[in-house]
Formats: C-alpha cells, sequence, structure tokens
C-alpha cells in the first residue's frame, strides 16, 4: 500500500477478495472491482496532480486503504500529517480526526471526505459543557480523549489516546480527575488503575460510542465454543465486563501489532470492524470471527467524495478553525506529549 496506476480490476480483486467480514459492504466480488478500479485510479492520478497526502483512518471501507499513503488510528495520522510536506491533507476519517490534523498543521489545508463527519462520542459534549463543568468541578484537571472536537480540546488540560491514557492519568500530579467524554473508558482506567494499588478521585462524563457499547460477554462466551485457540482482543471504549473476558485490550494500533505477533489463527476483535477488514487485507492467512458491527460516520467516507474532495470540496469539506481553538488545543495536545515522554 498504497497502489500505484494504473489498477486493472483483476488486480484489485486480487488485493480484495480475501476480505469477507462486514457483509455486502465488504464483499468483493470481480464485478465490484471492476466499478472501483475507474475510481482508484482517478484518486491516485488526482493525489499526484494536486499535491496531496491521503490519510485513511483502519475503519474506513478497505478501497480506500489501498489509495491512502498512510493507515492508522488517529493520533497516528495526526503525527504522519505533521512529518508530509504535501499541502493539503485528505483525511478519510471523521471530522475531529481531521481537526486534529489541522491543529497540528495549521499551515496545511486538510479536508474530509466523509458526507457523515460526525461521532456518537466526539459529538456527546460540547466546549461550553466543558466550561460549565471546570465550574463545577473546580480542583480538577481535565483530561480529554482524543476522540473529542478541537473546540472541547481547547477547554481542557491534557489530551489522551486510548493507548496512553491510564499511563498519563497515573503521571498526573493531581488526585482530583475529570475524564472526558468516555464513560466506558474512565471506568477501565480506574479498573487499571486500581490493580496498581493507585486510587484516584476520577469523575466522568457521560458519552459513549455506540459501537463499542454494543459489545457484550455472552457473544465472547458463545464464540469461545465455536473456535478453539481463539484470541478475544477489545478496545478500552468496551464495557468492563467485556474486558475482564478478553485475552488482550489496546488501542487500534496495538491490536494490530497483538494479532502480527500471537501465532493463534482465530481472532475476534471487538472494536469498528474496519479493523478486521483491514487485518483480512493485510494477513488474509489468519481467521477473524464475529459478527461486524460498523460506525456509519466512518463508513459514509468513499471513494468517490475522494475523488470530489480533490477535484473541487465543498466548504463543509475544508477544516477551518480560529487561532485561539488551534492555539489552546495545540497545548492540551503538547500536554499529551510532555507525559508521554
Amino acid at each position: 500500500m498504497p497502489l500505484s496506476v494504473p489498477v486493472t480490476p483483476d488486480l484489485l480483486f486480487d488485493r480484495l477478495k480475501h476480505i469477507k467480514l462486514g457483509g455486502a459492504t465488504c464483499l468483493y466480488t470481480h464485478e465490484k472491482c471492476e466499478e472501483l478500479a475507474p475510481l482508484v485510479n482517478q484518486v491516485l492520478e488526482l493525489k499526484k496532480e494536486k499535491e496531496a497526502v491521503v490519510l485513511a483512518h483502519s475503519y474506513v471501507n478497505p478501497e480506500l486503504l489501498l489509495v491512502a499513503d498512510f493507515v492508522g488510528d488517529s493520533y497516528e495520522l495526526s503525527r504522519k500529517a505533521q512529518q508530509t510536506s504535501a499541502p493539503t491533507i485528505v483525511f478519510a476519517a471523521v471530522k475531529f480526526m481531521a481537526e486534529t490534523a489541522k491543529i497540528l498543521n495549521p499551515t496545511k489545508r486538510v479536508l474530509v471526505p466523509g458526507k457523515m463527519n460526525g461521532c456518537s462520542l466526539a459529538d456527546s459534549i460540547t466546549g461550553e459543557q466543558v466550561r460549565a463543568l471546570r465550574k463545577q468541578y473546580p480542583d480538577h484537571t481535565f483530561v480529554c480523549y482524543i476522540n473529542t472536537t478541537a473546540e472541547v480540546k481547547a477547554e481542557c488540560d491534557v489530551c489522551v489516546t486510548s493507548s496512553n491514557v491510564t499511563r498519563i492519568i497515573e503521571a498526573i500530579p493531581n488526585q482530583n480527575i475529570y475524564f472526558l467524554p468516555d464513560k466506558l473508558m474512565a471506568k477501565n482506567v480506574q479498573n487499571e488503575l486500581q490493580k496498581k494499588n493507585i486510587y484516584k478521585n476520577i469523575a466522568w462524563w457521560d458519552g459513549t460510542c455506540y459501537v463499542h457499547e454494543d459489545y457484550d460477554p455472552d457473544m465472547i462466551r458463545y464464540l469461545r465454543t465455536q473456535f478453539q485457540d481463539l484470541k478475544v482482543v477489545s478496545h478500552p471504549e468496551c464495557h468492563e465486563s467485556v474486558l475482564a473476558h478478553s485475552d488482550y485490550v489496546g488501542s487500534t494500533s496495538q491490536m494490530i501489532d497483538y494479532v502480527n505477533k500471537t501465532s493463534s489463527n482465530a481472532f475476534f476483535l471487538l472494536t469498528e470492524c474496519g479493523l478486521s477488514s483491514r487485518l483480512q487485507l493485510e494477513s488474509p492467512s489468519k481467521t477473524f470471527v464475529g459478527g461486524c458491527t460498523m460506525c456509519r460516520y466512518m463508513k459514509s467516507n468513499t471513494l468517490q467524495d475522494l475523488v470530489r474532495v480533490l477535484q473541487v470540496p465543498d466548504p463543509e469539506d475544508d477544516i477551518s478553525l480560529s487561532s485561539d481553538i488551534c492555539q489552546r488545543a495545540l497545548k492540551c495536545i503538547e500536554e499529551m506529549f510532555r507525559y508521554g515522554k
């Protein structure tokens, strides 16, 4: 990855035919590849013409991964955006992720192609609500998950990712923490700290990711009876009861590393099923089981919209943030870098 032009339907089918999880959305027949190949070629040509770099989150449809210059989670991709010299960044994901890329790259143009660029988790809280909470909890350090809008980051003290959240909250000298917006992640962090005999006063917002919230231990128990040596790999946005029945818990990047380094052949990934599709694309010899829980926002990114934003983007595709929001949100993110050292 990524592909280079010209891409034929046969080549596309050879790359995508192993992907089975995800129902009709991620079922790649030769006929479907014949429809996709001209769009793939168009995107690859437009990237060169417009001097653009395409970033794709692991949760988007697999054909987008094939045209992306970088694939990963929101934190990884924002860091990659910092390292590119391309004047235009097209972020196939959701709006808050593109905002983070813009915060870290204020002089670059950042475009988001998804028509539904919201997020049930990020949209659960606003900057105004954070300001009200700070008055209610004046002695607390406000910690925000990276899955928040720029406006919310600008009102918080330190940003975290799913891979460093426990380590950073442990390192913060204040015993009083307000974590937002994911209540499930907050509970899981609290549990992890208590295992280390660290007891902090953690309050939290009532937000959740609707994809991760749907998983339950019954699915795990059933699939373990069907697949010998099944490894259950969960994201920390899931319920604590799910994590208790998992073999491994980590961010999307950590989940990928675990799958690649583990000898077991059967995996149940409890996160948006795009990650399973990505791993089927990259590791066709491994088996991924279970149903497919899709994020409607991530899946709203299409090759057609990639072509559109590279040609003539709509105003709402162009990420625009005030210098004040950018500066204050950047300080929040830089605190994460400081604690993460």
